[in-house]
């Protein structure tokens, strides 16, 4: 059944793909160029979805091939003026126009159609903007097909109709987009900048906290009245005893259950204790911001309990498997968790008790890439119960609470970036920290009342700054709109003034199609011509 067709302001006509395109142009999917086709010290540059913008080119790929295999493939070279459209996703549709200058120089990936309009007098810059338009994406959104990655067809493509406005008005149509974006890019720039100054003021605050510029004046109104770091290691080294000596209580008891049980399953793993960790060297400290003199630093391992997680396996065979919720790398962000998506994975039940996470433990990511290491913010029991995976560790803190664990999360963040960055180890493709790295992470120790006072007033910064943050992502998501607003009035007539003496887009398509008709019967003249001699 034919799509009703809204009716268009006058002179304007609507057309397909292909009738746009003049007798010397062309209108083809890219080519098919397989990765034994390509060669890295190739002349001839194959532009990759990955190029085409909603409205600008990319510039992103950097594939080749060389000019004897482009030719071999019979493919079609690109030119500077050439309208690319993505076949395929994310946007499906989004279409710019070639900048590059070059002969047999460029070729593109068969998902990427390729439009010349050729001496066609319609304006290239129009049917990019019209491609782009939101009435043309949605109804290549309706044709689109596939199992998995969704795509629209060339065949599919080429029976979209769009409205063709008069020679004349689609120049001043362009004008008018192009002044209208430039004023929302103006907009959009001092937004984005608008941006990066809060990440430097987040920055500034978080430092000065850790250099105790924030409570420098709290801290002389309270001196003497305060819990040296001293007093309050010596506090953390007595729970650090304690609980170590719970855990093994515990493990003693899990232990005569497992043998009452027959030896049933493995035998429950004795807790590590502790081990003394080397003091802080003069060459650590040399790189570690000053603190204020009644300030100390301590390594993580001193002041807190640092577990692992379960890796993610299928073949795993378990005797009492129980499905539990974790944490990936993708949920632990810097300064926050996003927990829209929590997969699950089958474990041992007696692993349970070990692998937890406790409410306030301290999340460090293990890598990825390298501005993932040690990337993390603290757990308050949103889920229970809860585990990690192998890829992202946890710190129990031997103090506990809400306050301290942040406190130590936002030294992560911030200073701890460097620190992990030097001490992580890079593959190919990934880097990583170990469990040694983080155990020696140092961390800076103040009295806990003065971490609440820092907390505090860094919640309070944090707060004004996510305020602004919000209203910044709302300048940006109502610019996009605005964008699309632009070209569906632009689309329907609605931009610019029409001029009744401009000559009706009908007699450019007509124009368009007798110069084909006139080629084609040149070309059959020549072809008879050729066989008669």
């Amino acid at each position: 059944m034919k799509k009703e067709q809204i009716k268009l302001p006058p002179g304007w006509a609507y057309c397909c793909i292909a009738d746009v395109v003049a007798h010397d142009g062309i209108f083809t999917d890219g080519d098919w160029v397989e990765s034994k086709d390509q060669d890295p010290k190739g002349n001839v540059r194959l532009i990759q979805l990955a190029d085409v913008g909603d409205g600008n080119f990319l510039d992103k790929s950097a594939r080749f091939l060389t000019k004897a295999k482009a030719h071999e493939l019979n493919c079609t070279f690109l030119r500077k003026g050439d309208l690319l459209i993505a076949r395929m996703p994310e946007p499906l549709g989004r279409c710019c126009i070639f900048p590059l200058d070059g002969s047999e120089e460029n070729v593109t990936v068969v998902d990427v159609c390729a439009v010349r309009l050729g001496s066609s007098p319609v304006d290239p810059k129009y049917m990019m903007y019209l491609i782009n338009s939101p009435k043309t994406r949605t109804d290549i959104e309706a044709l689109k097909s596939g199992s998995t990655r969704k795509r629209i067809s060339r065949k599919n493509l080429a029976t979209i109709q769009m409205p063709l406005a008069p020679k004349n008005e689609q120049l001043r149509i362009v004008a008018k987009i192009e002044e209208l974006f430039s004023e929302l890019d103006k907009g959009i720039e001092s937004l984005l900048s608008a941006r990066e100054q809060l990440k430097v003021y987040r920055q500034a605050a978080l430092k000065h906290a850790f250099e105790g510029k924030l409570t420098e004046r709290w801290r002389r109104e309270n001196k003497g009245k305060l819990e040296t770091t001293e007093q309050l290691l010596s506090r953390v080294k007595h729970e650090r005893d304690a609980r170590y000596q719970q855990q093994l209580n515990e493990w003693e008891t899990a232990v005569k259950a497992w043998e009452a049980n027959g030896k049933s399953g493995k035998k429950p793993r004795k807790p590590p204790k502790y081990k003394d960790l080397p003091p802080i060297s003069e060459n650590e400290l040399a790189v570690l911001p000053g603190l204020p003199k009644d300030w100390t630093y301590a390594r993580l391992a001193e002041i807190s309990q640092i577990g692992s997680g379960m890796s993610v396996s299928k073949d795993r065979t378990l005797q009492d498997p129980i499905d539990v919720p974790y944490l990936r790398v993708a949920n632990v962000q810097r300064g926050e968790l996003i927990l829209d998506e929590i997969k699950t994975m089958p474990i041992e039940r007696q692993a349970l008790n070990d692998l937890a996470l406790k409410k306030w433990d301290v999340l460090f990511n293990e890598g990825g890439d390298r501005d993932k290491l040690g990337r993390g913010w603290i757990w308050e029991g949103q889920v229970d119960p809860c585990i990690t995976q192998n890829h992202v560790f946890r710190a129990t803190t031997y103090l506990g609470g809400e306050i301290h664990s942040k406190f130590v999360s936002h030294w992560g963040n911030t200073f701890g970036r460097d620190y992990f960055e030097k001490g992580g180890k890079q593959t190919t493709n990934l880097a990583s920290i170990n469990k040694t790295v983080l155990s020696m992470f140092p961390v800076p120790i103040a009295s806990l009342e003065e971490q609440h006072k820092i907390i505090e007033k860094l919640d309070d910064i944090v707060s004004v700054l996510d305020s602004f943050e919000i209203e910044i992502e709302r300048g940006l998501t109502k610019s996009k709109y605005l964008r699309q607003a632009i070209l569906k009035k632009a689309f329907s007539g609605q931009l610019v003034e029409q001029d009744t003496e401009d000559e009706s887009a009908s007699i450019l398509l007509e124009q368009i199609s007798a110069e084909k008709a006139m080629q084609k019967n040149n070309n059959k003249k020549r072809t008879r011509k050729e066989e008669a001699a």
